[in-house]
């Protein structure tokens, strides 16, 4: 009996794809992966189909291989990969969002434009020309404000600024992050984004649509405060501990958000801030829960999510569990740039009670960047407990026992060495 089988569009350096492969051999699902890591240390990438997927041809690249190796179900790993995926399903008549909803899930500006059509809570924005002069563009902003790229996520590129001197700095070093990064389209590097900040408690919702009905998996507050300069995102914990009113205002927000982009079909990770009565949408993306995050979804429910997505994708019926205690995560932030020479305290944080698991992303030797050019994290402590209350306190326990010793990086010059 031939296996179902899935094309899974990656890039390399994605955390998901391991889990994306572990779950499908689970569920007996074989997998392709389209890539551009030829090199990669992963075999099923190595093995896959190298791929530019920014190529205008790939598209008909992997429609060519599907007539050799037909696959039932598309999935993307990260917002770079989503357009691709929507077109190659759309092509093939495979479940999935359209390529229009898919791309404007991907860029800021467009999802921007999208829900204030829409009427749906969103900041006030304006897209700002990098090709044309500043200083007329910026006349009359109401300050503080926030600077994004059109098309990066994880906070990278993202600044408040209280002040137009502090508002052309920014913009000039998102600008250099833009330029020095090949993989985003030429196209995303002559736009920014600025819209007016939001100050309020902010949540992320992880859910599933199937057929435009967003369903719900899980609610995570974030209990730290994210005010800037840089947003550093650190603790995700679940059940949420907001009012079932507020609770249920962020959802019916981020399910009006999906039906404006036109979203229909798969995993939609969403971000948005309580204040003034409503639920300002920060994000709604059309891919799961970055980094390592997703466990929270296993460790709460028995149920990875990589899974249900996959099973999703193949038209299959599903059982959703709800979460059974409360989980929750911290993100270990880098908090300066240098070589990792080692984490200190690990053992130690381990044995906090509540605490499932503690992983370390980097080797020592490895350079680290922090936001707002860096893109990661340096690893992730998981806990479980009884409350999300407990959960909180178990990871904040546990993370004062971690002490991170980076070293500097010199520039070496022709006659000294010089501290960056």
């Amino acid at each position: 009996m031939n296996r179902q089988r899935v094309l899974l569009v990656a890039y390399p350096n994605s955390y998901r794809i391991g889990a994306y492969l572990r779950a499908a051999k689970a569920l007996g699902v074989a997998v392709i992966v389209a890539s551009p890591g030829k090199y990669s240390l992963v075999t099923a990438v190595a093995a896959g189909i190298h791929i530019n997927l920014n190529d205008p041809h790939a598209v008909e690249q992997l429609l060519e291989v599907s007539q050799t190796m037909p696959f039932e179900g598309v999935i993307a790993t990260d917002d770079a990969s989503v357009e691709l995926a929507s077109q190659i399903a759309h092509k093939l008549g495979l479940p999935g969002n359209s390529p229009k909803a898919a791309k404007i899930s991907r860029r800021k500006d467009l999802s921007r434009a999208c829900l204030l059509a829409a009427s749906v809570p969103v900041p006030e924005f304006l897209l700002l020309n990098l090709r044309q002069p500043l200083q007329m563009q910026l006349a009359g902003l109401d300050y503080p404000v926030v600077i994004k790229p059109v098309s990066l996520s994880g906070s990278r590129g993202v600044i408040r600024v209280d002040n137009e001197a502090d508002c052309l700095r920014a913009i000039a070093r998102v600008e250099t992050m833009l330029i020095g990064d090949t993989s985003i389209p030429e196209a995303e590097k002559q736009s920014l984004l600025i819209e007016e900040y939001i100050s309020g408690p902010e949540l992320a919702i992880e859910g599933v649509l199937h057929k435009g009905e967003f369903q719900l998996l899980a609610i995570f507050d974030k209990p730290e405060s994210m005010e800037g300069p840089f947003f550093v995102e650190t603790y995700y914990v679940t059940p949420s501990r907001h009012s079932r009113q507020d609770q249920r205002l962020a959802v019916d927000s981020i399910a009006q958000a999906c039906a404006a982009y036109g979203l229909t079909e798969g995993p939609v990770h969403a971000e948005c801030r309580l204040a003034e009565g409503k639920a300002w949408i920060m994000e709604v993306a059309s891919r799961t829960i970055g980094g390592e995050c997703a466990r929270l979804l296993t460790h709460g429910t028995g149920q990875a999510l990589e899974t249900l997505v996959i099973e999703k994708c193949l038209g299959r019926e599903v059982t959703i569990e709800t979460l059974s205690s409360g989980v929750g995560v911290m993100m270990l932030p880098i908090t300066e740039a240098g070589i990792l020479r080692r984490v200190e305290g690990v053992l130690a944080a381990q044995r906090v009670a509540g605490i499932d698991e503690i992983l370390i992303s980097y080797r020592e030797g490895y350079p680290l960047l922090p936001l707002p050019e860096g893109g990661s994290y340096l690893g992730f402590i998981f806990a479980t407990a009884a409350t999300p209350a407990e959960v909180e306190e178990a990871l904040r326990a546990a993370y004062a026992k971690l002490n991170v010793v980076i070293a500097p990086v010199f520039q070496v010059s022709s006659s000294v060495a010089v501290e960056v």
